[in-house]
């Protein structure tokens, strides 16, 4: 299995620049970063800027997974190396080979953006197909109603970082990798691109950016479980997890 890694960076040019709003939608700067409720059309809009590099043909299935570094710069994994400059979008991009020398017992940093879910199971029917649920809004859900905001938030921060370490050491037991730090440095809840707007119950899901230190248990595993990525809403610029020697 080849794989690549590439750095991509949009075009600086005047025709790039003329349609930037469109292809790099800005986020608003009060909300911040993933908190604007805005944010999932920004993915949305990345994702296809991003399929320019990889969309050959119709037919095409993504087979990539990607991460936004800000300020019009990605990061992308990749069966297939990106084409060489998306229709003009994209700077030439920097491309190499990824095939770490992985051994067990290495010790590797890692950040990851992720859709973290489980399956929750009927407790009336364990027969019956489980629900797909986010791991901290289930978490969240089951938290005392009537809390002042700032101490709800808190107890949200708490929630996630419980239930994110549970599901990454979960991931681990399947993917090679053992946890050994971890932080969740931000948890946010993203309304899904056609459903921005005040109504209630809008789809949505929630995005987790963890970071930390792993150990190698099974490296034929690990490379294969980066390669398919971790969790769900990969389309959304989740699921890449990026390693270094730690």
């Amino acid at each position: 299995m080849t794989l690549y890694l590439s750095r991509l960076a949009i075009a600086r040019n005047p025709t790039v620049a003329a349609i930037r709003a469109l292809i790099d939608p800005l986020p608003d700067p009060a909300q911040g970063g993933l908190r604007d409720p805005a944010q999932g059309r920004i993915m949305d809009a990345h994702h296809r800027l991003i399929w320019s590099l990889f969309g050959d043909t119709p037919e095409r299935e993504r087979d990539f997974l990607w991460r936004s570094e800000g300020k019009g710069q990605f990061l992308v994994l990749s069966h297939r190396p990106p084409a060489a400059d998306g229709a003009g979008l994209f700077s030439p991009p920097q491309i190499k080979e990824f095939a770490p020398d992985l051994r067990e017992g290495d010790r590797l940093a890692f950040v990851l953006r992720a859709n973290a879910t489980r399956t929750r199971k009927d407790p009336a029917d364990p027969q019956k197909r489980g629900a797909r649920v986010d791991v901290v809004m289930d978490t969240i859900h089951a938290l005392p109603a009537g809390r002042a905001s700032t101490e709800r938030r808190d107890a949200r921060m708490r929630a996630a970082e419980d239930a994110g370490r549970r599901w990454l050491e979960h991931l681990g037991a399947n993917a090679g990798f053992i946890v050994e730090h971890l932080i969740i440095d931000d948890y946010s809840v993203v309304p899904l691109p056609a459903q921005v707007g005040p109504r209630r119950g809008q789809p949505q899901f929630g995005v987790m950016d963890l970071a930390g230190q792993i150990r190698v248990g099974d490296p034929a595993l690990l490379l294969a479980a980066l390669a398919q990525g971790f969790g769900r809403a990969k389309a959304f610029g989740c699921g890449l997890m990026l390693i270094r020697r730690a």
